[in-house]
């Protein structure tokens, strides 16, 4: 039980106003601060707070003092005037500007993006003081931008010397005595499927009847056979744990050399792998399974969208050279869709938005992409050589680096089931097994209607994250009691982890002691998290991009989230999501209801609740914050 005087520590999680939450997992409520009682508290910090007030919303307190900043350094942009300068930062959960001395502006310009390190923030002074420790370039250049997201993370985008060195000392291609240890494959028709801009191919598919039974190989890239430990490589490879997906590009985990050219499964180069084999019967059933080191020489490169072209017209006629892999693709195609109805995961109706950039960098267009037969084709695959190699590998009791997610939480289903109700859904939530087969008939019932993109996104919040363990606990989405990364190592470091584990096993008799396999997941957990916020942001800048030649447009939307301040609406012809602050809803004072999702009238008792379709009109845009300010103008 919380009573004033208590001090409690925990991260600050920061309001656009400036005021802040202390968030505690063991607190029943997170704690208010207000903008005054802040105290030098930035956002994420590790702080300790007194409780100075009960109310009915919750606890009240103040800032006694900062345990950890969360970072130190910032991005932004600066405002140099004759005597002094200040950063004012892209962050829009970073309250304060930072004073930086003249003489310490290291070459930045006024109006320029630059770096900013913390120095020192004295006692009764409203500005912190720092340094510019890095130019960016100027305000508004595509590549300045890209790169301040990466900065604001914590993001390298360029790799050191020394490890530039290192990938360019690897020989392009295997040597024939290298492939003499390995079950040679490159008579064996294989070929890949990726997106059309993709140049770094982890893995390929191969097909062979034997014995009237289809045998299909998922091969993927054998990094940990170039990326050894303890090198300058796999240091920076760990440090990154991921490669970053923004809107313009990929920022590699591993360099060019090795990402595009030594390790990518490019067609008619002999490739190393690791690979998985499974013989199959005509419903997926495996009869037969192989996990070894392979050499492979992939035949052709289809985009996704050649091969949905074959699965849907698969008697069209074609190059002679062409038959056998259009009879392997069709065949690989039925037998997934047979083993996709039987695994039982969670069937989200996602689509992925896409920008169309001009030369600059620029969108001019906003493009909707479907998962379509392709995409699940190669996903089905790649999830079973994940989920038997992790299987065979927990059967053995070695060391793991497992790829969890755990059961729902019983109050958010709870919280789910309520909010679903005003629409006349309706899930079970008894039982694990009871609530996926009830959540994936509401995903099925809700495809296609007005607030589908509101409840797969409800349900997609009700779930807890997926991580990586050493504990086994399963992963309740897919539906598998054991999973891992196994087929991405170009791109995931878990996955080069996995593969030397792997490595470990079949050669039998080396040693499998890893003390710090809990903190490495952990770390590359966090890794992973911070990437994903990366792109996100990267998606929002291009959004705002986009959108600030629209300011005074009307639009269409739908109510997405309700929040302490507001609401968020997604606009339906570009999918762009804005903010409509309580302010900017007309018609009478709204007062924010957060356990209903919703908003309520003072005087009218007019309600406006998420999933509700309104008109919006563009207020204001401001790119280098990534806000699209909304107002709402009728229901």
């Amino acid at each position: 039980m919380i009573k004033i005087g208590d001090i409690i520590e925990g991260k600050l999680s920061m309001t656009l106003n400036g005021s802040a939450y202390l968030v505690n997992d063991e607190l029943p409520k997170d704690v208010y601060v207000s903008q005054k009682k802040v105290n030098k508290g930035l956002h994420l910090d590790t702080v300790k707070v007194e409780i100075t007030k009960i109310k009915d919303r919750g606890p009240e307190g103040k800032v006694l003092e900062i345990v950890e900043r969360f970072k130190t350094t910032f991005v932004g942009t600066l405002d140099v005037s004759d005597k002094f300068a200040f950063l004012i930062p892209d962050s829009n959960k970073m309250g304060n500007d930072i004073f930086v001395p003249l003489d310490k502006l290291n070459g930045g310009l006024d109006g320029e993006k630059v770096v900013v390190k913390l120095t020192d923030w004295k006692d009764g002074h409203k500005n912190p003081k720092g340094v510019v420790i890095d130019v960016l370039g100027e305000k508004g250049d595509n590549d300045t931008e890209i790169h301040s997201i990466l900065h604001e993370y914590g993001l390298p985008y360029k790799f050191g010397r020394e490890v530039e060195v290192e990938s360019e000392e690897i020989p392009l291609f295997p040597s024939e005595g290298e492939i003499s240890n390995r079950r040679d494959m490159r008579d064996v028709l294989t070929f890949t499927i990726d997106p059309d801009t993709a140049k770094d191919f982890d893995d390929a598919l191969s097909v062979e009847w034997i014995g009237g039974k289809l045998s299909v190989g998922i091969h993927i890239a054998d990094v940990s056979h170039y990326v050894k430990p303890k090198t300058k490589l796999d240091d920076e490879a760990y440090n990154r744990g991921t490669s970053v997906y923004l809107v313009d590009r990929v920022v590699p985990m591993l360099p060019e050399r090795l990402s595009n050219g030594v390790c990518s499964l490019r067609p008619n180069e002999d490739k190393l792998c690791y690979s998985a084999i499974f013989t199959l019967d005509s419903n997926g059933k495996i009869e037969d399974e192989w996990f070894g080191r392979t050499a492979i020489n992939s035949d052709r490169r289809y985009t996704y969208e050649e091969a949905q072209e074959i699965i849907e017209n698969p008697t069209k006629d074609r190059e002679p050279k062409d038959f056998e892999l259009v009879k392997a693709i069709t065949n690989l195609d039925r037998v997934a869709k047979k083993m996709r109805k039987k695994r039982g995961s969670l069937e989200f109706n996602g689509q992925e938005l896409k920008f169309k950039l001009d030369e600059d960098g620029k969108p001019i267009d906003i493009i909707f992409k479907v998962q379509k037969d392709a995409n699940k084709l190669i996903e089905e695959y790649m999830l079973l050589a994940n989920r038997r190699v992790t299987k065979f590998l927990n059967g053995k009791k070695v060391p793991m680096v497992n790829r969890v997610h755990a059961e729902p939480d019983n109050e958010r289903l709870q919280s789910l089931k309520e909010f679903i109700s005003q629409f006349s859904y309706d899930i079970k939530i008894n039982n694990a097994e009871e609530i996926k087969v009830s959540l994936n008939k509401l995903l099925e019932d809700v495809k296609g209607t007005a607030e589908d993109n509101i409840i797969n996104n409800l349900v997609i919040r009700t779930m807890k994250k997926a991580e990586y363990s050493t504990v086994n606990i399963g992963h309740y989405g897919l539906g598998f009691e054991d999973y891992g990364h196994f087929t991405s190592p170009i791109r995931r470091y878990p996955d080069v982890m996995l593969h030397r584990i792997l490595t470990q096993e079949l050669e039998k008799g080396k040693s499998r002691k890893n003390n710090k396999l809990k903190t490495q997941c952990e770390y590359l957990s966090d890794r992973e998290v911070t990437a994903q916020k990366a792109s996100r942001d990267s998606i929002k800048y291009k959004q705002c991009e986009y959108m600030q030649d629209k300011v005074g447009r009307v639009y269409d939307g739908t109510v997405v989230s309700v929040v302490k301040y507001g609401l968020f609406v997604s606009m339906k012809d570009t999918n762009c999501e804005g903010m409509v602050r309580l302010s900017d809803v007309g018609g009478d004072t709204f007062i924010v209801d957060m356990d209903n999702h919703c908003l309520k009238g003072h005087n009218t008792g007019e309600v406006i609740r998420l999933g509700d379709e309104v008109k919006i009109v563009v207020k204001s845009v401001d790119v280098e914050k990534k806000n699209i300010d909304l107002t709402l103008i009728k229901l």
